[in-house]
């Protein structure tokens, strides 16, 4: 049956003798597959090409650091330490980027299933000032806390994994707020997330009337410490690489980024899976916001602030279409290198802390500028 439902499509050979029933699935297969478009020897994965672009910023810092600063950027130039790399660099600018490339995973699936999410920063902040409040120990250097937020409810030198599911909860509340609005209600999810990012800076100043939050346990701190941040995120863009790959989500995903209406009447429950979706982001920031704030050993109300442009730039700059359907989690941690390799060349070069931000906003516009321009080129290509 599927040779005589292909030779109707390619109009060549007659069609299956009478009684022969056409197999429509395959048929819908052979016509989605034929138009597609075919990649050619000369195109090159989008992931490849992002990072060929650290490559040359690497090598382009290299070179401005010999050349002004008569040192290396990337090779080890003491004599006392030995090792051919700079090793403490390396590990400090992937620690800078690791707690945002976790939110850039979130943001990354909502990117590909066609929105957008800026409460990821917000709900780092109101997560990281309530988990730290149930992390607390009771007694500092002998006396009571005196930052104890629960200290006469008895609820000090807690288990660690419950501020770490309190934590979770709160990605899951601001995650199913935001999705339901975006499913159900058909708001924008730039309306619907920059409601969220407003409400949810004002639940991380309410929390503690805008106090800092510290003291947590041992075992809430050894979350954060040494490479822990790293490791996690590694671990989470590996296990969401393989889920986008291989789970009916993945290809739940991109069909709705691609084409909802298409995803809709194919079966798919869109509006269920958007909620999905904006729960996993949510959690994912919550889960940065539990390493922040055990890395730092604190939690403040304004934690997280710009965390959602930068997770979005980091996404935009490893190949994600703001259009949706395209994109990721590989290429968003290259994404996030490429960031935090400019920062870190940037402090090398011993330039001010404000030319990083000039220069963050021009690499947020320059995505997306490059983002709308290989869109165009798809279509010309198409």
């Amino acid at each position: 049956m599927a040779n005589g439902a292909r030779a109707c499509l390619s109009g060549g050979i007659a069609p299956p003798q009478t009684g022969t029933e056409f197999d429509w699935g395959e048929i819908m297969a052979e016509l989605t597959t034929s138009a597609a478009p075919r990649r050619t020897r000369r195109q090159l994965p989008s992931e490849l090409n992002v990072f060929l672009a650290l490559i040359l910023i690497v090598i382009a810092f290299e070179v401005l650091g010999r050349l002004l600063m008569n040192d290396s950027f990337v090779f080890n130039t003491r004599p006392n330490v030995s090792g051919l790399f700079n090793e403490a660099r390396l590990q400090i600018i992937i620690l800078q980027v690791s707690i945002v490339g976790i939110i850039a995973i979130g943001v990354t699936q909502v990117i590909i299933l066609g929105g957008i999410d800026l409460s990821s920063g917000s709900v780092v902040g109101a997560t990281a000032m309530i988990a730290m409040s149930f992390a607390q120990v009771a007694l500092v250097n002998g006396n009571p806390n005196p930052k104890g937020m629960f200290l006469e409810q008895g609820w000090v030198d807690l288990p660690v994994i419950l501020p770490v599911l309190v934590g979770i909860a709160c990605g899951v509340v601001a995650g199913l707020i935001n999705g339901a609005l975006i499913a159900y209600t058909r708001i924008p999810p730039f309306i619907a997330t920059l409601g969220m990012m407003v409400a949810a800076r004002g639940v991380a100043k309410w929390w503690s009337k805008g106090q800092p939050i510290s003291f947590p346990t041992e075992s809430f701190a050894a979350i954060g410490k040494g490479l822990n941040p790293v490791l996690i995120f590694l671990a989470l863009a590996v296990l969401f690489q393989l889920i986008m790959i291989f789970t009916v989500y993945g290809k739940r995903s991109y069909a709705i980024g691609s084409n909802e209406e298409a995803a809709r009447m194919s079966g798919i429950n869109v509006a269920r899976h958007k909620v999905l979706v904006y729960v996993i982001a949510a959690v994912l920031a919550s889960v940065a916001a539990l390493v922040l704030s055990s890395k730092n050993l604190t939690a403040q109300a304004g934690m997280g602030v710009m965390y959602e442009l930068d997770a979005i730039a980091m996404a935009v700059i490893g190949g994600v279409s703001l259009s949706g359907g395209r994109g990721s989690v590989v290429g968003t941690v290259i994404g996030a290198l490429i960031f935090g390799v400019i920062i870190s060349g940037f402090t090398f070069l011993k330039l001010d802390a404000y030319y990083q931000e000039m220069a963050k906003g021009a690499i947020i516009v320059g995505a997306v500028v490059l983002d709308v321009w290989r869109q165009n080129r798809r279509a010309r290509q198409a």
